[in-house]
């Protein structure tokens, strides 16, 4: 017999849901009289860094958000990084904003969180919403957390109980997924560039969430049978003189054993991008609102 192909995790339908709650926070930002404006800055010369924050300002354009967006070259001196995010958190129509990561290396982001300010941060980005976070009791949840729980919960699927195991540790994305499956009720394991024998520790997850950012790290030969499989990364490669956008997980090899697993692209994607909406949204509703 053939092998059964995986349970699918697509990010559309999921992702449908949350824009729509995004918009019922929209609508009642305007009725309280904000005009939400989400600014961005990105550092960065990469094309597919661009093209991302492309999508965000698309999407944002699709539901009537106003944008500012500075883009700066990934050798633009610190100290100008440091400003633009000084003068976006100053402006008093830009009531969410967003940085780009990762930064250059000549830029220390520990600087750039503490400029931006935790009412306008869409992204748990400042330093006292990352505590926030962290002790259980988020402002806002980071755009990726936000989308990976939103659509295991779409799905149905078990988190409680189950071994999971990440695979990236980025302040960003790694380490909030951890912090939020932990807080699910998952026993969680957390893997890097330093684990030794990957493979040894990703054969034990019943839940497999991967955040590294590398094509093909993750093979059939190291997953168990039955696993679930999320993919966060989406990583532009060239094959055959074509672009192609890949995840960590080799998705022939380890479909063959999964029970279930995220395509990319169509999985985690769609989702961020819902969720930066709804982020957007939740910081620019102003408490009175948001309790009333």
């Amino acid at each position: 017999m053939p092998p059964t192909e995986p349970r699918r995790l697509a990010g559309d339908d999921p992702a449908a849901t949350l824009r729509d709650e995004a918009l019922e926070r929209l609508a009642a930002c305007r009725e309280a009289g904000v005009d939400p404006c989400l600014a961005t800055l990105l550092v960065s010369d990469a094309e597919g860094a661009t093209a991302f924050m492309d999508r965000k300002h698309d999407r944002c354009a699709e539901v009537g958000i106003d944008t500012r967006r500075i883009d700066l070259p990934a050798d633009a001196p610190a100290e100008r990084v440091y400003r633009a995010v000084e003068d976006l958190a100053a402006d008093p129509d830009v009531t969410a904003l967003f940085v780009q990561v990762p930064l250059p290396t000549h830029v220390d982001e520990g600087a750039v969180r503490e400029r931006v300010p935790p009412e306008k941060d869409v992204d748990c980005f400042a330093p006292a919403n990352v505590g926030r976070f962290v002790a259980g009791d988020p402002r806002v949840s980071p755009v990726t957390t936000l989308a990976v729980d939103q659509l295991l919960s779409a799905h149905g699927v078990e988190v409680a109980g189950q071994d999971a195991v990440v695979v990236g540790r980025t302040p960003t994305i790694g380490s909030p997924l951890a912090h939020l499956l932990c807080r699910r009720d998952a026993t969680v394991t957390v893997c890097h560039s330093k684990t030794r024998e990957l493979g040894a520790k990703t054969r034990t997850a019943d839940l497999l969430v991967t955040a590294a950012g590398a094509p093909g790290l993750v093979d059939g030969s190291m997953v168990s049978e039955g696993v679930v499989v999320v993919d966060v990364s989406a990583t532009r490669v060239e094959r055959d003189g074509e672009t192609a956008v890949v995840g960590d997980v080799d998705a022939a090899s380890v479909g063959a054993k999964a029970a279930a697993m995220t395509p990319v692209p169509g999985g985690v994607g769609p989702m961020t991008m819902a969720a930066l909406l709804y982020n957007v949204a939740t910081v620019s509703l102003p408490s009175s609102a948001a309790t009333g």
